[in-house]
């Protein structure tokens, strides 16, 4: 590695509000939860915690809300050594909130209110432009203006910057806009919404994959849970084999693997070995409560890593 990795993340920021109970109630049902966690998330703020905590040198690119949430998250990412020069406080709306209730398999249902997100705008990813030339590699996902990825997309192409587009939520897209992008990693019921093909096998993501490719894409990564991931370029696929872990909570595990993905791949791994890395990363991210605060740091993920491949 000539240096520590630059990743900039042009995103969103979130306040999740977890919680745990033993099953999701039925329409008009009121329950009694197990338990309550609020904490720090959205996906993009998820992916810059991930990327630092696996060494990489974080720029955050974001809008959050005049409200107590918003302050806390600008602390969070401060603690955790993110550059926030480029997260902007909007008056008058509130910061971005999503409540997520899980159950005792790990299986989540999230709501998501954009709020501060929605303003994010072409004109930040401009203003940012001095710092973000400077990254290795620049994510994005869905819970920002779509046009504000896509122009993201477009800059990142112009400077030669790799980029990464997770698009999460899936949403009616123009994935023409896209296909400059040099990884395009949706999770299985993602990649289902923009092609119209079920994927409930390897061989069902194999195709799925395949018709993205045809879309122009140059790298698909399609994230499959507890199977794994699978990866196809125009040179060929392979499957990410999965690794067994207790789940315990799935919330922000796609975010997990794509931030740590980016930082292995960033410090110049191999993109076999950094998706291997990565998919280790998100099952350990799964082991444990909540979002950002289930990321493990780059010295408990190497321990990990080194007694499950043997220090290889």
């Amino acid at each position: 590695m000539a240096g520590t990795p630059r990743i900039a993340v042009i995103g969103s920021a979130n306040t999740d509000l977890i919680t745990y109970s033993d099953r999701f109630p039925r329409p008009g049902e009121t329950l009694f939860g197990k338990d309550f966690s609020l904490g720090f998330g959205g996906k993009g703020a998820n992916q810059a915690i991930a990327a630092r905590l696996c060494g990489a040198e974080v720029t955050m690119v974001a809008k959050v809300g005049d409200d107590l949430f918003g302050e806390a998250t600008v602390k969070n990412f401060a603690a955790l050594g993110v550059d926030t020069r480029h997260v902007r406080v909007v008056q008058g709306v509130s910061t971005g909130v999503a409540p997520i209730f899980v159950e005792p398999g790990g299986q989540n249902r999230i709501i998501v209110v954009k709020g501060a997100n929605e303003q994010l705008s072409p004109a930040d990813v401009d203003a940012a432009a001095e710092d973000l030339r400077r990254a290795d590699i620049i994510i994005l996902q869905f819970e920002i203006p779509l046009e504000t990825v896509y122009h993201a997309v477009r800059f990142a192409r112009s400077h030669g910057i790799r980029c990464i587009v997770n698009p999460a939520p899936a949403l009616p897209a123009d994935l023409q806009l896209l296909t400059t992008a040099d990884y395009f990693i949706p999770n299985e019921t993602e990649a289902e919404i923009l092609t119209s093909k079920a994927v409930q096998t390897l061989a069902d993501a194999r195709a799925c994959a395949d018709a993205l490719l045809q879309q122009g894409f140059s790298r698909v990564v399609i994230t499959l849970g507890a199977r794994g991931a699978w990866v196809a370029a125009t040179d060929g696929a392979s499957h990410v084999p999965p690794f067994a872990v207790a789940t315990h909570d799935t919330s922000g595990a796609g975010d997990a693997f794509i931030g740590s993905f980016a930082a292995f791949l960033a410090e110049g791994q191999p993109q076999a070995q950094a998706l291997a890395r990565a998919s280790l990363y998100a099952a350990l991210s799964t082991t444990r409560p909540g979002t950002q605060k289930s990321f493990l740091t780059r010295a408990a993920f190497e321990s990990e890593w080194a007694q499950r491949i043997g220090g290889s």
